[in-house]
């Protein structure tokens, strides 16, 4: 079904003419440019012709002008939708604006999903008279006239050019030159269609990378990474006013100085080790010394003898006795 198709499915590569020679065919309509269409009638009407009696007709108008009233038609049109099930999501807001590309690609699913109904077989669908019910409808359905009246004119023109055969070279002059100025006439018309859908195809690659930079951006300014040197280098590159390349150097320089310090050990002098392993001497406590000095204080003369008796030679005049 036409509802889950891609963006690059087939259907997105019918060119313009063929679009607009199928919506004239069907709806015997005279349009000469697809975003004629963007009010939405014609795709309601579309709808009706593939499913008979699914549309309110009478809701549709083929005169919406403003763009409350085409939001209206796409209303109904997102009604017939829901009550067919199909899932197309209709990018209303871009649809109104009438840009070229917008208004084709969705004409492009419109084909593909009526030829995927039945064949695209439509039945005996009387497009004018249906038409007639919708506000508008009768004014469009006048436009198409002059169309009608070109081909019954150019279907009786052998007759009159035999019957005239004195006024023949001048008529096939005027009309060789005429023919001359409208085809002059539509190959411009081509080439500003075909720029608009180039113009309009940059625009939306433009927004979609400028998109993903500006969520880049937001992540940077995270700020449990914002100090990060990767997210500092990002940002050098982010907010760069030029391309040089030195830019990006230095974007890597950045990483790679903060790597080669992360993986350097920290490691102290060697007056610092030394100094920290040399054992610290004992000192003894004030109590320690005044115990000491007590106990000596107690001995007998006797014991202090002995005690001095064991003392070696220092160079003391004590030792001499």
């Amino acid at each position: 079904m036409a509802t889950t198709i891609g963006m690059m499915d087939s259907a997105y590569f019918v060119g313009r003419n063929e679009i607009l020679t199928w919506i004239n065919s069907t709806l015997h309509l005279n349009l000469s440019k697809v975003e004629e269409a963007a009010s939405g009638a014609v795709q309601c009407q579309l709808m009706d012709a593939v499913h008979p009696g699914m549309v309110p007709m009478h809701k549709v108008n083929f005169d919406a002008k403003s763009e409350y009233e085409m939001i209206q038609n796409y209303k109904v049109l997102q009604d017939v939708f829901n009550k067919l099930k199909i899932t197309k999501h209709i990018e209303v807001n871009k649809l109104i604006k009438g840009r070229p590309l917008d208004n084709l690609e969705f004409m492009q699913w419109m084909k593909r999903y009526c030829d995927s109904v039945n064949g695209g077989i439509m039945g005996k669908y009387n497009a004018v008279e249906r038409r007639d019910a919708c506000k508008g409808g009768k004014e469009a359905n006048k436009k198409t006239a002059p169309l009608q009246s070109s081909v019954r004119s150019s279907s009786s023109a052998p007759k009159t050019q035999a019957s005239l055969g004195t006024k023949k070279g001048d008529s096939h002059a005027v009309n060789s030159s005429h023919k001359a100025t409208k085809s002059a006439t539509q190959a411009y018309d081509e080439q500003i269609t075909e720029l608009k859908l180039f113009v309009d195809s940059l625009e939306k690659e433009r927004d979609f990378y400028f998109g993903k930079l500006r969520d880049i951006e937001i992540l940077c300014q995270n700020p449990e990474i914002e100090h990060l040197p990767i997210v500092t280098a990002i940002q050098k590159i982010l907010y760069a006013a030029d391309d040089s390349p030195s830019v990006v150097a230095e974007a890597q320089a950045m990483i790679t100085q903060h790597q080669q310090q992360a993986e350097t050990p920290h490691t102290l002098s060697p007056i610092l080790e030394a100094s920290e392993e040399r054992p610290k001497p004992k000192r003894k406590d004030i109590n320690t010394l005044e115990v000491d000095m007590a106990a000596s204080s107690t001995l007998s003369p006797k014991q202090r003898l002995s005690d001095i008796s064991d003392v070696h030679y220092c160079g003391s005049p004590l030792t001499n006795y």
